[in-house]
């Protein structure tokens, strides 16, 4: 599997890189221009346990394994904590780190918080300017620039949009320019799809917030129950949403469960996309105050522990 050189006598590059972003910033976008359709979930070596490995992109240069952080928000919760501490820990881990910033909306807390993450981390870091497709004059991305380029030593400015798949080649060379010469982390064998039921809570929870939009912030939660693989090309699943009110439940359940089915076609959709063939997905709702708070559900969740 050596791979010393390829093209232009050029040295194979191998890392982990952080996606690390407020929410909103567009990195699950980002993350499916990158990878394209196959996000893979990757086996549990020793070395990856630290992270939740998002994708693998494979190029003739080099590969670039995208690591998870949650998006960043000010610890309060139990689960804020839990979630800070991973991205401090994840930080850590990684060869190069990918600060996502929606470039079409003024600079706030969230952003100067997150800015503060990636100084700490002390990792060579790239800034990607995301949405530009937004922008349209886009000389009012050169204040945006001059204030990060003053506040850190950036390896690059990128201007991209993951919608619209600007600029994502440069970034890409990039990405593979600043992580370390060293040989494949992971064989295209390892790959398993184990973690598919989290891939599809993930697909779930995402539809929640595209439904539902402002109405319900971060205080759904979702998992996987059940999953019967009926035939070799038909597989059902059983997801729970928790909400903490029941005034939240109304809100994603919807007038006559139409939002429900919304959420559930929409999820459906994506999640056959990923399984390569048709499903039946169950959704429910389920109240449980202070979930958040909540050692037990956390774990269920597998949100991180610190240390």
């Amino acid at each position: 599997m050596a791979k010393s050189t390829h093209d232009h006598g050029a040295a194979f590059r191998a890392g982990y890189v952080a996606l690390i972003g407020r929410p909103n910033a567009g990195k699950s976008t980002l993350l499916n221009r990158l990878v394209g359709e196959k996000i893979a979930a990757v086996s549990n070596k020793p070395q990856t346990t630290r992270f939740k490995i998002l994708g693998i992109v494979n190029r003739p240069e080099g590969q670039i394994v995208l690591v998870d952080t949650p998006g960043v928000h000010k610890p309060g919760y139990e689960l804020n904590r839990r979630m800070m501490a991973a991205v401090h820990d994840a930080l850590l881990g990684v060869d190069l780190v990918c600060l996502i910033r929606d470039a079409s909306v003024s600079t706030g807390h969230g952003d100067r918080f997150t800015l503060d993450l990636v100084k700490q981390s002390d990792k060579p870091a790239l800034l990607l300017l995301n949405k530009t497709d937004n922008l349209a004059d886009k000389s009012k991305l050169l204040p945006l620039i001059e204030w990060y380029q003053q506040e850190h030593s950036w390896r690059a400015i990128v201007p991209i949009s993951a919608l619209k798949g600007d600029q994502i080649q440069e970034l890409l060379d990039e990405i593979i320019e600043h992580i370390p010469v060293g040989e494949q982390l992971f064989s295209e064998d390892e790959f398993t799809d184990q973690p598919m039921r989290v891939l599809a809570a993930e697909i779930v929870r995402e539809k929640i917030l595209e439904v539902t939009g402002e109405e319900i912030p971060y205080v759904t939660a979702v998992v996987t129950e059940k999953w019967e693989e009926v035939r070799e090309d038909f597989t059902r699943i059983y997801c729970a949403i928790f909400v903490e009110r029941g005034s939240q439940k109304k809100i994603i359940i919807g007038h006559g469960a139409q939002r429900l089915k919304q959420i559930g076609i929409r999820a459906r959709r994506d999640i056959e996309k990923m399984l390569g063939h048709r499903c039946h997905l169950e959704l429910f709702v389920k109240v449980e105050e202070d979930w958040r708070d909540k050692e037990r559900l956390l774990d269920q969740l597998g949100v991180g522990k610190e240390g």
